[in-house]
């Protein structure tokens, strides 16, 4: 059934309340069941006896699943309303890590897929439903969501490693640790889907027309996310995103390992891969509402891509007794630089429509990019035999960022889809 009718603003308004919760709910659940599997990869590769590659491609694959997937949400949108397609991610993100916890060895590929789908959609569809249903607050709610996604992904790497040896930290596919360790973020997930529950009752199809005096008129043409393949500023937008990601989710795959093989201990890894998190939750929350404040924000990608720079030379080449706010750094760079990104799909749109394409168009393709890393950084290690190389291609990579941040902080839209 195709979404026709629309909610009248007076009911918009008075669900605010509802909104955020089940915003904050469900952006918990954006991140945690990935980055709790990185500080056990040493165990979960003795445990599940996979090669050291098969690890580096289950890294990657929820990155994958990203670009691959990322393209559904608008026409599902379309169809069914964001706020349904939303709910039956949060359900499909439960089953997902339910199926490979029941059977780790046949599972765990489908599984991760299957969650990865879901995360895909709710990465596309949560800003674009922000703005459309609470335009005048999309700068302040988009940072609380970005603050609950880090603050998840804080909890998941702290308690991983806990958890795994409270279960008997087993050496096999079956065990209690691996189970659980694989699964436990399903309740969670079930847990949002039924406080996202009164969002369902919404089903408002996004405005047909620009929101006046907030974006800059821009010329008029029909297509989906594919047609922003045709605007430059779209490529800047989807070339920072995607590079931000991959920097991101090959430090967050690998740093545990990494710093494992500098002699820390397997719970101290895990606690700086969350204050790496830390770092992100502060700028994620902070970033989008500064930048809603002016219409170039190319300042802001300059401060956060060179704090970026920093907090990575220093994590990989800097004394072990340095790292702590080194790794902070790099976590407020990280932070900062996601919330541009996210915030890039909205202010360089000139309507919700536009905005939901471009969103579209920016994580498809930018996740896509941002699968490499990990398997990139893997290689490079296996290959070299130390971290020094994959240390200075990911400099190279955050260099390109900074650049494609700049350009894409420009007060632009691309061409509007509305009309």
């Amino acid at each position: 059934m195709r979404v026709r009718d629309a909610v009248p603003q007076a009911g918009l308004r008075a669900g605010v309340p509802l909104l955020v919760t089940g915003v904050v709910v469900l952006a918990v659940n954006l991140r945690a069941s990935i980055t709790a599997l990185p500080p056990l990869f040493p165990e979960l590769q003795s445990a599940l006896h996979v090669s050291a590659s098969t690890l580096a491609l289950l890294a990657a694959m929820p990155v994958l699943c990203f670009g691959v997937f990322s393209g559904a949400g608008a026409p599902l949108s379309r169809r069914f309303g964001e706020e349904r397609v939303l709910g039956l991610a949060l359900v499909l993100l439960a089953v997902g890590l339910l199926l490979r916890s029941v059977s780790p060895s046949l599972l765990l590929f489908p599984g991760t897929i299957v969650a990865g789908l879901a995360i895909a959609l709710m990465n596309v569809l949560l800003p674009s439903l922000v703005k459309r249903r609470t335009p005048e607050r999309a700068g302040l709610l988009i940072g609380l969501y970005l603050l609950m996604l880090t603050a998840g992904a804080v909890v998941a790497s702290l308690i991983a490693v806990p958890i795994f040896n409270a279960g008997g930290a087993g050496q096999s596919a079956g065990s209690a640790a691996v189970r659980i360790s694989l699964g436990l973020w399903a309740g969670p997930a079930l847990l949002a889907a039924v406080v996202w529950l009164p969002q369902l009752r919404y089903r408002t199809p996004p405005p047909q027309s620009s929101l006046a005096g907030v974006q800059p008129p821009v010329a008029k043409s029909r297509g989906g996310a594919l047609s922003m393949g045709r605007s430059p500023l779209a490529w800047h937008v989807t070339l920072f995103m995607g590079l931000q990601s991959l920097s991101y989710y090959a430090t967050l795959s690998w740093f545990p390992t990494m710093f494992r093989e500098r002699g820390v201990s397997a719970v101290h890894a895990g606690e700086l891969l969350a204050l790496m998190n830390l770092g992100n939750a502060v700028t994620a929350l902070l970033i989008p509402v500064i930048a809603d404040r002016s219409a170039d924000q190319r300042w802001l990608a300059g401060v956060a891509n060179i704090a970026s720079i920093a907090g990575l030379a220093g994590a990989f080449f800097s004394p072990l007794a340095a790292v702590i706010p080194l790794m902070v750094l790099l976590g407020l760079g990280q932070g900062a630089t996601l919330g541009l990104g996210i915030f890039y799909t909205m202010a360089r749109a000139p309507d919700p429509v536009t905005a939901a394409s471009l969103s579209a168009f920016a994580q498809g393709i930018g996740y896509l990019i941002a699968a490499v890393g990990p398997l990139l950084v893997g290689y490079l290690h296996d290959t070299s035999g130390a971290w020094t190389v994959p240390g200075l291609v990911l400099l190279v990579v955050a260099a390109l960022q900074l650049v494609m941040g700049w350009l894409g902080g420009r007060a632009m839209t691309v061409p509007g889809l509305a009309t």
